[in-house]
């Protein structure tokens, strides 16, 4: 077997998983990104022989040298910048509470004919897998309703943790946020407004929870982290998605 068809087989393996979302109606700039590199890869891989001789004739020249440097600092970089966010994103996945003083921030997903979404189906899980061991814990569900939902994301949440068992009492709505900052904020307003503890445990998907943080701290919020598990094939979308996110936060938010 040619030795370039294995890392040829493996960048299609990964295109392919990109691509899966899609078939989902997802679409964004993580598998976008994801299937564009991957399918440059593999062509570059099958097509190894003609791939390096074009390099070999830009290199001769003035302008390809320059050229190929500069993609090669940009790639480079593009690198590092890719692994360090991705070790505190993992970093950022779980850091669960030491006590029970703590009030559970659950942030909003996509809600589909007034049911839970998958990924927020995801989250409602962990969050009541939480406040059933912890009962003494209460929580702010946190979301509004988009053009496209019958109903707020925090109703759809504290409808399905009530139907679970959770207490009405404990469960606390936030339904006017459009977006992870104005998640946060407004749920810090109803902790102070109703003396809930301040120290915030947030749930949302482990892809999520750097950003998440970071938005948090911005505030002036103190974290905890619990969280969601990603659907295994949304997961490389949703995690090259947010290196562009956090990249993006952190240079202009």
């Amino acid at each position: 077997m040619d030795a370039k068809l294995i890392p040829a087989g493996l960048c299609l393996v990964l295109f392919l998983l990109f691509a899966v979302p899609v078939t989902k109606g997802i679409i964004n700039l993580g598998n976008g990104a994801g299937m564009a590199v991957t399918a440059l890869l593999t062509a570059i891989f099958l097509l190894w022989g003609r791939f390096t001789a074009f390099l070999g004739k830009s290199w001769a020249r003035p302008l390809g040298r320059i050229f190929l440097s500069a993609l090669g600092v940009v790639t480079a970089v593009s690198l590092v910048l890719a692994v360090v966010i991705s070790v505190f994103m993992l970093r950022a996945v779980s850091d669960p509470p030491k006590d029970e003083n703590t009030t559970v921030v659950v942030l909003g997903c996509k809600v589909k004919d007034g049911r839970p979404s998958l990924m927020l189906g995801r989250r409602l899980e962990a969050a009541y897998t939480y406040l059933s061991e912890h009962e003494s814990v209460c929580a702010v569900v946190s979301g509004g309703q988009g053009k496209d939902e019958s109903i707020s994301e925090a109703q759809c949440m504290r409808d399905w943790l009530v139907g679970q068992g959770i207490a009405p009492e404990r469960i606390f709505m936030e339904d006017k946020s459009v977006n992870t900052e104005e998640n946060l904020r407004f749920s810090k307003k109803i902790i102070a407004e109703n003396g809930l503890p301040e120290r915030v445990t947030l749930i949302t998907d482990g892809f999520h929870q750097l950003r998440a943080d970071m938005i948090a701290e911005k505030q002036g919020m103190s974290t905890y982290n619990v969280s969601g598990k990603t659907p295994w094939y949304l997961l490389p979308t949703y995690w090259v998605r947010e290196w562009f996110g956090v990249l993006h936060y952190k240079l202009c938010g």
